[in-house]
């Protein structure tokens, strides 16, 4: 999938002001917080109202044109819950199945099947309405697979679970990635949740995506040294500190800023000077909140 330019206007407002970016195989998350577009960017991914300007291309369709086509590949769970109470979980998503173009035996089997991955097979013909939060996320999602879909487009799935049931649904959407070959666009505003579940993210600001990238890569932007040691953690800050570095101490590891290289040199004499083990000194890779925060910065 590919966005190049990408403009959308709701009235007097920007939802999106010129956002390129690409989508690969794997898990990606679309990370922003509430406003930044996410929404509006999974909209027309669906094809369901025409950007102002740009292009995009999904499964090489342009959903604006070919907005049907598009939405038979594609499998949608959106973030609000509309599920009708008093039909049964198997019955629901059969009928889904069915409306995304299966024969009725095929999309029985495929309801069955999917209700089954999502850990809810023994589940599957009670009536959505005496299902848990976590249970009705879990029935949009396998409504979302039954079809196979080539493309998971996923809407803040974890909101209104608790931990427990939040671990076992990035588990099962990392899973769907990684083993099911259906690739995953993960639109959130949680961090933790994108940089533990994606291999790759867009991150979106004021409708503008101002970093992407694999996670590797945008790991990489880091800088500096993180040293872990023996003891005497602040007498060797002190020592780095005298020769011009900043330094940082959490107990018995500290984070040397600066060029990784000219560091590492001045640790190790330090170090030595003072006859302070070492037991891990490496160059210090970025969060995404650091990448986050960063592209914040360059936001408009």
């Amino acid at each position: 999938m590919r966005a190049t330019g990408l403009v959308k206007l709701w009235g007097a407002t920007t939802a999106l002001a010129g956002a390129s970016f690409e989508v690969g195989s794997g898990v990606t998350g679309l990370l922003g917080s509430n406003g930044a577009g996410k929404t509006t960017v999974l909209g027309l991914i669906l094809g369901l109202h025409p950007p102002d300007g740009g292009t995009i291309e999904v499964l090489g369709l342009d959903p604006a044109t070919a907005g049907a086509r598009v939405r038979e590949r594609l499998g949608y769970v959106p973030e609000h819950e509309a599920l009708a109470p008093d039909v049964r979980a198997h019955d629901l998503v059969r009928h889904l199945s069915e409306v995304h173009g299966l024969p009725s035996r095929e999309a029985t089997a495929r309801a069955s099947d999917a209700l089954w991955l999502v850990g809810l097979g023994e589940e599957r013909h009670r009536p959505v309405g005496t299902m848990s939060t976590g249970q009705r996320q879990r029935v949009k999602l396998a409504a979302a697979l039954a079809h196979d879909p080539a493309l998971l487009l996923l809407d803040e799935p974890t909101n209104g679970l608790d931990p427990m049931q939040r671990e076992e649904m990035l588990a099962l959407i990392r899973r769907i990635g990684s083993e099911l070959g259906i690739d995953v666009v993960l639109s959130s505003h949680l961090l933790e949740e994108v940089e533990r579940t994606c291999d790759a993210t867009v991150i979106l600001a004021a409708g503008q995506v101002v970093a992407s990238g694999s996670m590797d890569a945008l790991r990489s932007g880091g800088s500096g040294l993180v040293v872990d040691v023996d003891g005497g953690a602040e007498l060797l800050a002190g020592r780095l500190r005298t020769d011009g570095f900043a330094v940082s101490v959490d107990g018995l590891r500290l984070v040397v800023e600066g060029a990784a290289d000219a560091g590492a040199d001045a640790v190790r004499d330090a170090a030595a000077a003072q006859r302070i083990g070492l037991r891990r000194v490496q160059a210090r890779t970025a969060t995404l909140e650091d990448v986050f925060l960063a592209a914040g910065d360059g936001a408009p």
